[in-house]
This record gives structure tokens, sequence and C-alpha cells, in this order.
């Protein structure tokens, strides 16, 4: 018997809810190892403010490496205000940041899709919202986030200068451009592509080498050029003209928060972070709900796992090309939903309110 190379998954749970909502994950792998007969080796690592109050640090490099050589990663949530005055450089946050520039995860995926169930807890109205499925890809490692210099530093006149360089350079626009196109081929072949080149000379740039690769490589995508400012006033105005939205780091975050929250359900949105395939057709990459840590409900079993149960599903589709098993664990939360259970976060009259923990083990119930 030809014994197969086992997959890694690393979890990372982190802080607040963190730990909460994976598990429940942890409880998805299993149940796939034993009864799909898949072969994946979980391990786990400390990150953000568990790993500073053991190791005075947000991630170790031993937790560093294992992501390293992991098919996916899977992370809960960083951050609280327990850490808030640390100095920067030793902040929950600074562990993602490492991640995704040391794993050179370059394009973050955030799908805003409103699930029919919940449709009437988005604060805009139900015609407007029903039916919306936007993927938002967002440049992950460039533009000012990263850019040098940057620093406070004090000035002749007793004053302190705070500076960020916002640059980009036309490879790493292209790069992400690309991953939006070849989104965009499997979905309504429609882009919209955010910057501000009204104003910002990076974003001259932005337009320009979206627009020259779109001409030379993608002629049958329908390309619009939207100023960032808009896009933002657009997506509550009008969000289902949007089909794939491509935009640098700083708009993308800004966006993304933005058109998680016209879904009404923030606990039940995903997200992943993709590098580039290397030559054995490997590619790195991290996934993680949408919300945050919420500290304040962590321990009470009021955290939705649904967000951290997709951000596995998008592992599954996206770098362990288990597509099929994928559509099952998305058609498992759907279920569950038509049930009529709840977590807090998102409990409406007539709904069944559960615990993190039972709606894990609901999904679980459905899996086929």
């Amino acid at each position: 018997m030809i014994k197969t190379k086992k997959r890694k998954i690393l979890l990372l749970p982190g802080d607040g809810i963190g730990p909460e909502v994976v598990s429940e994950v942890k409880k998805i792998i299993s149940w796939f190892n034993k009864k799909k007969s898949l072969d994946f080796q979980i391990e786990e690592g400390l990150v953000g403010g568990a790993s500073y109050e053991k190791n005075k640090k947000p991630i170790t490099d031993e937790v560093f490496y294992k992501a390293l050589e992991s098919e996916a990663v899977i992370l809960g949530a960083v951050g609280g205000p327990k850490w808030d005055n640390l100095e920067f450089s030793k902040r929950p946050e600074r562990a993602l940041l490492k991640l995704r520039k040391e794993l050179k995860l370059f394009a973050n995926l955030r799908p805003a899709i409103c699930f029919k169930q919940l449709v009437d807890s988005s604060s805009l109205k139900p015609e407007i919202v029903s039916g919306l499925d936007i993927m938002i890809v967002r440049e992950l490692t460039g533009g000012i986030y990263f850019g040098e210099p940057r620093g406070i530093k004090p000035i002749e006149n007793g004053e302190r200068k705070g500076i960020n360089t916002h640059v980009y350079t036309s490879s790493e626009i292209i790069r992400v451009a690309r991953v939006a196109f070849e989104l965009a081929q499997k979905r309504n072949k429609k882009v919209t592509s955010c910057e501000k080149s009204n104003v910002m000379e990076a974003g001259i740039l932005w337009r320009e080498e979206v627009q020259k690769l779109r001409d030379e490589e993608y002629k049958n995508i329908e390309l619009n050029h939207m100023l960032a400012d808009n896009c933002a006033m657009q997506l509550l105005r009008n969000p289902k003209q949007f089909d794939v939205i491509v935009t640098d780091n700083l708009f993308g975050d800004i966006l993304s928060d933005e058109a998680a929250m016209l879904t009404g359900s923030l606990g039940l949105l995903p997200s992943a972070s993709l590098g580039s395939k290397d030559k054995n057709g490997k590619m790195r990459s991290m996934y993680e709900p949408v919300h945050g840590s919420a500290p304040d409900i962590a321990g009470t079993g009021k955290a939705n796992p649904i967000a951290t149960i997709l951000s596995f599903s998008m592992a599954l589709r996206y770098s362990l090309d288990l597509n099929k098993e994928a559509d099952i664990l998305d058609q498992a939360v759907q279920k569950v939903l038509d049930d009529g259970l709840r977590t807090h976060d998102i409990l409406s009259k007539g709904k069944k309110e559960v615990s993190t923990s039972q709606m894990g083990d609901a999904i679980i119930s459905k899996l086929k």
C-alpha cells in the first residue's frame, strides 16, 4: 500500500472568540477525515495576544514555520483591548501583517453574500440586498500599510510628524488584477476597479495597469473604473451593480467592511488570502472570518462559527482542490439556516437560538 503524504492544516485560534469558532472547524475537519477518508493533519499554534502572553511576541518563528509548511492556515481572530497599549511591533495584529507579508499572500478575497434566510437583517431594504453576491479582491501586501518611509518623527517647531507612504509597482497591480479577472471568468464577467486616480499618482498607475491587462488578456471581461469614494456610495445605493471589485490595500480594507455590513450578517462572512503558486503548483494561503475577536462575548457560547466554517470551505475550494467537499459544507450551512437555527448575533423572532457548539454540531449533522 502506497502511503500518501498527509495534508497539513494549521489552526491558529488566536484571541477572544477565536478559539471557540476554530474549535467547530476542527470538528468538521475530523468529520471529513472519518466520513470521506480524507487525509488532513491538524496542527495548532498560538498567535496574537495569546502568543504575546506566553512568548512576549505576537507570533513565534516556530509557528511561522508551521504556516510555511501547511497546505492552508485557518485563523480565528486576534486582538482585544487588553493589548491596545503595547508598542506597535508587539500588538496582536502584527502577527497578521507578518503572515500576509512573509507568506506573500497578496490577494484577499472577501465575498459579500446576502443569505436569503437573513435578508431582513440588513439595514437596507430587502429589494436592494436580496440576492446580493459580490466578491471583493483586495491587494494585501503593498500600498500604505507597508510602504516606506513610515513612522512618527519630531520636527523643528516641537510638533511631531506621522509618515506613511502609499506605493505600488506595476507587477503588484497586475498580479492582483489577474486574480480578479480569473474570478470574473467564473462569475458574471464583470470587474470594477477602484482607486483615487483623480488625486493620487499611484491611482493613475493602478488604473492604467488594470486596463492594459484587460485589453491584452481578458477582452471578454467588462471592466469599469470607479473612484473609491464613489464606490463606497454606490455600495449603499445599488450594490447589485457589482460582481467583482478589485482595489488596493487601504480602500479594500474599508470597502470590504462596508460591503460585509450590507448583508446584515457579519458572523457569516468568510475570507481568503492567497499567494502565487510555486513550481509544484502549491499555493500558500490563509483563511479567516471577517469578524473580529469580540472579547465581550468570549466564553459565553454566543459566537457565530459560520464565518470560520465557510472560511474552511474556501480553503477546500481554493487551496485543496476539493470543490465537491466545499459544496457539501456550503449546503449544510444553508440547510441549518433553513431549519431556523440562529446564534445570538443573527437571532430574529420565531427562530431558535443555539450556542456556538450547537451550531457546529447542527452543521455536521447536515453533512452528507
